[in-house]
């Protein structure tokens, strides 16, 4: 009886609490739905509810935020820049004109010193201008630097430090012709029909040897020029004309001669002008060492001086130009004086092959880094017009001596260049002959221009 009676008490305490329970604890992580979710526990005895389940929740909608907890991050400030556009002015320097417009010296050096690999400061000139772009404190992200549309430089922030560059921007060349008569000045023809001076002056320099271009050109005098136009190809595809180029072919014809010269190449990069029959245009020496008003005073034995008022020999020619206006080297050779002498005040004597020395006295001054035992090209300059010594004014006394012995530089012919060899004779012909089509299609009736 005692058994019966103990189970009838444990049977009433078990539906009074169950001794135990199931602990079931589910986390299902839903990752289409991005939301946790969990199951409470339940007792495995208890009744399970007669309702529909209710629809799973968002994360937001299980977890209630209060309000301003998910605000929303600050966006960032826009990064403030500055620019600072300028132009080289006469008698500027980069630190000058943009110390002028506010930009601290430190800035300064910091654009000369990240720019020196590409380009010096000390080579700027008026005309050439820039863009600086700095951040809302002062620190140098751009500066660009144009001295024409074929030469810009740039230095950029990369990361602690600066990248400088050299930008060469696409460039097409094209053919052109032009040709007239002149009536004043091969310059004012040349420009009279739309072109830069500047192929006036690359084709006066490419018949130095035959022409001074300076006293020699008559009224009705002809010319024609065969050349290349430099077009700037933009980003768009563009085309914007530049300058003229390289001369390809070129004649000059007067009432007593007529002078040709051709482009030609006898090895790749190494190109000169040639005559026809495969003679060299250029000669050892120039006719003249610079672009002159006139001639002021002869070569002669017998010359009244002008401040001295005797008579004595002048074995030179005086050219009347402006003062400053570069001189050159007629010829290749060497430096062998440079300093002051006498009469000739400031002067520089060039010393070339076959016995000849020239002399070029009465200079304002010398080229920087002119020196003594310097070996110069022909036209390299080697000082500027001025009126230094016994002078009435600012001219270039210009002299020539061969072996010791003073010559008429009017009257010397020095020898021409080394003419076309043999084994490109057959494709200098086909160059010529091509050339020659081109540069005088028809007979010249009217004035022409074929490049405008």
């Amino acid at each position: 009886m005692v058994g019966a009676g103990w189970r009838d008490r444990l049977k009433q305490l078990l539906l009074r609490r169950p001794p135990f329970f199931v602990m079931l604890a589910v986390v299902s992580l839903s990752l289409a739905a991005g939301s946790l979710v969990v199951l409470a526990t339940r007792p495995l005895v208890a009744p399970l509810p007669d309702v529909a389940a209710p629809a799973p929740a968002s994360a937001s909608e299980s977890l209630p935020i209060p309000d301003g907890a998910l605000a929303a991050e600050p966006e960032p400030a826009p990064l403030v820049l500055i620019h600072t556009d300028g132009e080289i002015r006469r008698g500027q320097t980069l630190a000058s004109s943009l110390g002028k417009n506010g930009v601290s010296a430190s800035t300064v050096h910091l654009i000369a010193s990240e720019m020196r690999p590409v380009f010096d400061f000390r080579y700027a000139r008026p005309g050439d201008s820039y863009r600086l772009t700095q951040d809302e404190i002062g620190d140098v992200l751009f500066f660009r630097y144009r001295r024409s549309p074929l030469q810009q430089y740039t230095i950029e922030r990369h990361g602690e430090g600066y990248l400088a560059a050299s930008h060469e921007p696409e460039l097409v060349r094209r053919r052109a012709r032009i040709a007239g008569l002149v009536s004043t000045t091969l310059y004012q023809a040349v420009e009279a029909l739309g072109e830069e001076v500047e192929l006036a002056n690359d084709f006066a320099e490419i018949f130095a040897w035959d022409v001074d271009f300076s006293r020699s050109v008559q009224p009705g005098d002809e010319f024609s020029i065969l050349y290349e136009r430099v077009f700037l190809v933009g980003d768009d595809g563009a085309e914007t004309y530049v300058r003229p180029g390289r001369i390809l072919a070129a004649r000059y014809t007067s009432a007593l001669y007529e002078y040709r010269a051709l482009y030609f190449e006898r090895s790749e990069g190494k190109g000169g002008y040639y005559r026809p029959d495969g003679s060299s245009v250029q000669r050892q020496l120039l006719r003249a060492p610079l672009n002159y008003r006139r001639i002021s005073s002869r070569f002669s034995h017998s010359r009244l001086h002008p401040i001295l008022r005797v008579r004595r020999p002048h074995l030179g020619v005086d050219y009347a130009a402006a003062r400053g206006t570069p001189v050159w080297a007629v010829g290749d050779g060497k430096v062998i004086f440079r300093g002051v002498s006498g009469g000739l005040g400031k002067l520089v004597k060039v010393r070339h092959a076959n016995g000849y020395v020239s002399y070029y006295g009465h200079l304002s001054r010398f080229p920087e880094g002119l020196k003594v035992g310097q070996w110069v090209q022909q036209k390299a300059v080697v000082g500027y017009v001025g009126s230094t010594g016994l002078s009435t004014g600012p001219h270039l006394h210009y002299q020539l001596m061969k072996y010791g012995k003073s010559v008429d530089p009017a009257a010397v012919r020095t020898p021409a260049g080394d003419p076309i060899p043999d084994v490109a004779q057959q494709r200098f012909a086909e160059a010529r002959d091509e050339l020659i089509r081109e540069l005088d299609p028809v007979p010249l009736v009217v004035v022409t221009n074929e490049a405008l």
